[in-house]
């Protein structure tokens, strides 16, 4: 089999499921939230297509650098995998391929760690070209160290036309296989990645709107609510791995476009996002994020965290971010709100699905854009044609007062595009100093025109 082709799949397989709990690890215990450690887990296991049979935690310093586990648990865990007849082992911790050659030789079945559940997941989910080129190369990158277990025949190959000679094994003839398709894949990402910073750009004509959040807090049935988008929504994680854009008639405001991301996870693999850089450039270059959180989940709190840690990566984590507590509908245990209220005070209370709240989020939203927005007049020459089409297509043009050869626009105008009326000649530009939306008075040569 070529390992280019090898997807971990775990489908229609019986797993147990191992978590080892350290003191700074990022798995969640039973008292953060009132959930099982393993919760999350045991979704994405079944949601590769998997069923769970077993369950088996740990609480340890530090793991163990030879197979995770302590011997001990090790031993419990072959005897729990032989009574539950599980054939495959999935670890809530990411282990070195050291350590998954142990334990596959101890426990003679399969070992799976979460990363290889979640690149297996996405590589079933992806559907446009752009992500599944992205998936491969997460895969690849992860594979690559993993050679050696992947492969059992190391049986040496016999010279051949193009060989370096005799002996070659066949497993340095895959890695050289990988590299090559990693180049590649790398190359033809990175094209992407440049044709999507030209088409976000290209509509800086409109002020953008990005959904981030953990996977299955209802973004996209948020999007279908705000947007009438149609889009795929489903209780399940991952259902979205493709940015898909649509146009938000929002109240009062005006036309915007929103955007609906990949959610993301705890400790998301660092490859995956880094292929994935494109996809999320819809986010990176917004105006404003909206962060959506399932206040129904009892690990609502430590999904939150993930998100914030997940946007610090991407490097946008001071991005102005609404946060919106979605799913209020299915909420079973009301101080789970109330402790949700006092740790995040402003956040929208709102559900997707009943459409509760989503005035109060419109509101809040049209506010924070027109936070980033300026009430200025403009002065230039009436020939600077140009430009004052420039403010027609950027600004909102509320008057324009004309006094000889000169025209003063009274303008409300986004600050990311008031920087090339700044550099050009001729142009002055102050604050708007009317009264009740008037423009100031004007002499007797002067003469206003309001527009509508």
């Amino acid at each position: 089999m070529n390992p280019i082709d090898r997807k971990p799949g775990v489908e229609s397989e019986s797993a147990v499921l191992v978590g080892v709990l350290l003191p700074d690890s990022s798995l969640p215990h039973e008292s953060h939230h009132g959930g099982e450690p393993l919760d999350e887990l045991a979704g994405l296991v079944e949601t590769a297509g998997a069923t769970v049979v077993g369950l088996l935690t740990q609480n340890r310093q530090t793991p163990d650098k030879t197979t995770y586990l302590g011997k001990g648990k090790v031993e419990e865990l072959k005897q729990l995998a032989e009574v539950t007849e599980a054939n495959i082992v999935v670890f809530d911790n990411d282990l070195s391929p050291a350590q998954i050659r142990n334990l596959e030789q101890a426990l003679d079945l399969k070992v799976l760690d979460r990363t290889e559940v979640i690149l297996d997941i996405f590589s079933n989910r992806a559907q446009t070209h752009e992500a599944r080129l992205a998936v491969e190369l997460a895969q690849l990158e992860y594979s690559l160290p993993r050679l050696k277990r992947m492969w059992t025949h190391l049986s040496r190959m016999k010279m051949g036309v193009g060989m370096r000679g005799p002996g070659e094994k066949q497993l340095e003839t895959d890695r050289r296989l990988v590299e090559k398709r990693i180049s590649d894949l790398r190359g033809d990402l990175k094209t992407i990645e440049k044709r999507k910073e030209r088409e976000v750009s290209a509509r800086n004509d409109r002020m953008t709107v990005s959904l981030v959040g953990y996977t299955n807090t209802g973004k996209s049935t948020l999007m279908n609510a705000l947007t009438d988008a149609q889009v795929l929504a489903e209780d399940r994680l991952f259902a979205t791995l493709d940015t898909r854009t649509r146009r938000w008639q929002l109240p009062g405001w005006g036309p915007v476009l929103l955007s609906d991301t990949v959610g993301f996870i705890r400790d998301l693999p660092h490859k995956l996002i880094a292929s994935f850089k494109a996809t999320l450039e819809e986010s990176r270059q917004a105006d404003l994020l909206i962060h959506v959180a399932d206040a129904s989940n009892p690990a609502a709190m430590d999904q939150i965290v993930a998100v914030y840690e997940v946007l610090r990566e991407l490097g946008i984590e001071e991005k102005n971010t609404i946060l919106t507590l979605n799913k209020l509908d299915l909420v079973d245990d009301p101080l789970r709100v109330e402790a949700l209220r006092a740790r995040y005070p402003h956040a929208v209370e709102i559900s997707a699905q009943t459409g509760e709240g989503l005035s109060s989020l419109a509101s809040k939203v049209s506010g924070a854009l027109s936070r980033d927005f300026l009430d200025l007049e403009i002065e230039l020459d009436v020939t600077e044609g140009r430009l004052l089409a420039y403010l027609a297509q950027h600004g909102e043009v509320l008057s324009r007062t004309f006094a000889e050869n000169r025209v003063t626009v009274h303008c409300r105008i986004s600050e990311k595009h008031v920087g090339q009326l700044r550099d050009a000649s001729g142009v002055q530009l102050r604050p708007y100093t009317g009264v009740n939306g008037q423009t100031a008075s004007t002499t007797d040569s002067a003469t206003t025109e309001e527009v509508a």
